[in-house]
């Protein structure tokens, strides 16, 4: 009964030792995501401000066609 729980205890601990370095990664690419949508919505606000006014889509013809 003694090496049962030895071989729970040590799977628990390396399922945690796992779990642990995938919640260090998840946290490094959530990290990484707010900075650039920060970035990307500091970078929009000042296209907005260059260009107030007109709705631009993607599919939308310039309008010298």
């Amino acid at each position: 009964m003694s090496t049962d729980l030895e071989e729970r205890i040590a799977h628990l601990e390396r399922l945690t030792e796992e779990l642990s370095d995938i919640i260090a990664d998840q946290a490094r690419e959530i990290t990484t995501l707010k900075t650039r949508a920060t970035f990307l919505l500091e970078r929009e606000a000042a296209r907005e401000a260059e260009n107030p006014g007109g709705v631009v889509f993607g599919d939308e013809r310039p309008p010298h066609y």
